[in-house]
C-alpha cells in the first residue's frame, strides 16, 4: 500500500476563471474542440488552448510526448490560469508518467477535469502530491454537447460545495449496505494496466469508483478478477460502477452485465452501486472528485455523497 500524503489546498475556481485546454493523449477534431470552448465561454469562463492542443500525429497522439507534457507543465505553472481541461482521452498520456514535473504542480495545484485515458495522469497527481482528481466532462467529449454536462456537479465542485448524487443520475443499489471513506479510482481499463507498474493504483481502503466503455461482461469480469487476485480489492469499502457505456453483450439477458460484477465481487461482504454517469457517459457527464471523504448509502434507493470539498471556498 501506497504511502498516504497530504492533500493540496487548492483554490475555488472564479466563475469566469481561465482555462487551459489540453490534450495530452490524443487529438480531437476542430470543431468539437472550438463547439466545447464555445460552451464554456458561454458559462462565463475564458478557455485557451494550449500550444499543441489541436496539433495531430504522430500517429494517434495529439502530438510528440515531449509537445504534450510540455502544455501540461505549462499549463500548471502558469498562475493566471484556473483550472485545467483536457481535449479528450483516446490514448497515450502513459507516455508522460514518467517526465511530469511534479514539483511545478505541486508548486501550483489547481483542478485538472479528465477521465479515461488520462485516469494515470490523475492517480498518479492524487497518489504522489494529493492534488484531488476532478473524473469529469472534458473539451471535445462532453461540453461540445449540449446535454453533455451535469452542470450542478460540475459548479459545485469548483465552489468547494458539498453534493450529492443519487437515482437521478443513474445510480441504483446491486448490493445494499453503507460505507464511507475515500473516494477514488477511474477508468477500470486503465487500472487493470498500471498494476505492476511504478504507477499502480492505491485502491486499497478505499470507496472506489469504476467505469469503463465499451467492454464486454467477461472482460470486465476478467478485469475485476485481475484488480483483486493483486490485492487490490483488499480492504476496499464500497464500490460505485459508472453508467458501463455499451458494456452489454449482443442479444445477451440484460442483466448479465450486472451479475458479472456480482460473480466477480462474490465474497466481498460490501455495499455495491452501478449507473453512476460520471466518466464514458450518454449525457450529463457528473463530476467526482477523488481523493476527498465521501459516503455511499446502497439501500432501497443508492446514494453518494461527498463529504469534504476538493478546493478551497
Amino acid at each position: 500500500m501506497g504511502k498516504a500524503v497530504e492533500r493540496l489546498a487548492i483554490p475555488a475556481v472564479p466563475t469566469d476563471g481561465r482555462i487551459s485546454v489540453v490534450s495530452p493523449a490524443s487529438y480531437a477534431s476542430d470543431d468539437r474542440v472550438m463547439r466545447g470552448m464555445e460552451r464554456l465561454r458561454s458559462m462565463g469562463y475564458q478557455p485557451d488552448p494550449a500550444a499543441n492542443t489541436q496539433t495531430r500525429g504522430p500517429l494517434y497522439f495529439a502530438g510528440s510526448a515531449s509537445q504534450r507534457l510540455d502544455d501540461l507543465n505549462v499549463a500548471f505553472a502558469d498562475r493566471d490560469v484556473h483550472m485545467v481541461v483536457a481535449v479528450r482521452g483516446g490514448y497515450g498520456s502513459n507516455y508522460l508518467l514518467n517526465r511530469l514535473d511534479l514539483e511545478i504542480i505541486r508548486r501550483n495545484p489547481k483542478p485538472f477535469f479528465a477521465y479515461s485515458d488520462l485516469t494515470g495522469i490523475q492517480l498518479l497527481l492524487l497518489d504522489r502530491l494529493g492534488l484531488p482528481a476532478f473524473h469529469g466532462p472534458m473539451v471535445a467529449a462532453d461540453f461540445h454537447l449540449e446535454d453533455g454536462v451535469h452542470l450542478s456537479s460540475f459548479r459545485a465542485a469548483l465552489a468547494g460545495e458539498l453534493y450529492r448524487v443519487g437515482p437521478e443520475e443513474g445510480l441504483h443499489t446491486l448490493r445494499p449496505g453503507v460505507a464511507r471513506g475515500t473516494l477514488y479510482g477511474g477508468c477500470l481499463s486503465i487500472l487493470s494496466s498500471l498494476l505492476s507498474t511504478p504507477w499502480e493504483p492505491h485502491t486499497e481502503d478505499k470507496l472506489l469508483f469504476l467505469e469503463d466503455t465499451g467492454v464486454k461482461p467477461y472482460q470486465l469480469d476478467r478485469m475485476l478478477w485481475q484488480l483483486r487476485e493483486a490485492g487490490k480489492l483488499k480492504g476496499v469499502r464500497g464500490i460505485i460502477f459508472g453508467e458501463m457505456l455499451e458494456c452489454s453483450s449482443p442479444g445477451a439477458d440484460g442483466r448479465l452485465l450486472e451479475d458479472a460484477i456480482l460473480h466477480a465481487l462474490d465474497g466481498l461482504e460490501i455495499p455495491i452501486a452501478i449507473g453512476l454517469r460520471s466518466g464514458h457517459v450518454s449525457r450529463q457527464n457528473v463530476t467526482l472528485t477523488f481523493g476527498v471523504d465521501a459516503e455511499l448509502r446502497a439501500q432501497g434507493t443508492a446514494e453518494l455523497e461527498l463529504l469534504e470539498p476538493a478546493v478551497q471556498a
